[in-house]
């Protein structure tokens, strides 16, 4: 009986030795597998004194690169501009003087500029030689149809709705025929005239180096004058956009005598416009004393006759 109870007492000796030595495998493992998951951890983590590093991102498909849609005012150079001024508020501008070229373009501001509208010309219209606006009215010189006939619409509502106007309501323009005058299209007095101007007694085409200015029908009276681009009737007097003057390295707003021209007329300075861009078409008009000035992709106004901007 004794000898049996000790054999039993051996086994239960051997197992209970066995389970510990099993639980001891057990808690050295854990602490193992602890001690690599602290140590993958610190590799991994940033220091205190380390920059962040970026938080990636996923996506569910590939990101696509957009370019900005060209702005109306970013046309082809050489294109010829159109800017209509109503007053310091109000004024609209158009792009696509040119029979075969672009699209031409119409927009309308209300804010000096901030914003523009864009109005809707009619499929029939090919170019836009010229517009003149007032408080009540917009008028446009425009080309018609694919030879682009010399055609004068005025507009009441904005634009919605265009009725036939009589000529020169809308001004001079410029068409691959020649100068169109409310009397009909004459011959340019240079051989790449860059605008035209009509008031009720005189006519002016600007072009590269000169300007030309006559009174009625009369011949052309040659001034040289370098770097005019663009004029606006100022009732006595025309003010000129003009740029490559030693005074201003934008563009030069001058003062020129509307009668008496001859070829040793003179300009006046009035103000410059430094931040304008001087490069591609640029176009000015005025309603006052309010000056506008569509130069690159900016429109500027000026509330002092084009002295200060």
């Amino acid at each position: 009986m004794n000898a049996r109870r000790g054999t039993r007492n051996l086994g239960s000796t051997r197992t209970r030795t066995t389970l510990i030595w099993v639980a001891i495998v057990i808690v050295v493992l854990v602490v193992i597998d602890i001690a690599l998951v602290t140590l993958a951890l610190g590799r991994t983590a940033p220091n205190s004194g380390d920059p962040a590093g970026p938080i990636p991102t996923f996506s569910s498909s590939p990101r696509s690169s957009t370019s900005p849609s060209p702005s109306p005012t970013a046309d082809a150079a050489g294109a010829r501009r159109s800017l209509a001024a109503v007053d310091g508020q109000e004024a609209w501008r158009a792009t696509g003087g040119t029979c075969g070229g672009p699209a031409p373009t119409l927009e309308h501001t209300l804010d000096a500029g901030a914003t523009w509208k864009p109005v809707t010309l009619g499929g029939d219209v090919s170019s836009v030689m010229a517009i003149r606006a007032s408080s009540a009215s917009l008028t446009v010189l425009a080309g018609v149809g694919d030879d682009c006939t010399p055609t004068v619409r005025s507009s009441t509502d904005d634009g919605v709705t265009w009725n036939a106007a009589a000529d020169g309501d809308a001004g001079a323009g410029i068409s691959t025929a020649g100068v169109v005058l409310s009397t009909g299209v004459v011959d340019p007095p240079c051989s790449d005239p860059i605008e035209a101007f009509q008031g009720k007694q005189t006519s002016v085409v600007i072009c590269d180096g000169q300007l030309d200015w006559r009174s009625g029908t009369g011949d052309w009276v040659d001034v040289p004058l370098d770097g005019v681009r663009s004029m606006a009737d100022a009732g006595n007097d025309y003010s000129l956009a003009r740029i490559g003057t030693d005074t201003c390295d934008g563009v030069q707003i001058e003062s020129m005598p509307a009668v008496g021209v001859t070829p040793a007329t003179t300009t006046t300075p009035i103000g410059c416009d430094a931040d304008a861009a001087t490069e591609g078409p640029i176009s000015l008009d005025r309603s006052g004393d309010d000056v506008w000035l569509w130069a690159g992709d900016t429109v500027a106004v000026s509330t002092d006759g084009g002295a200060t901007w």
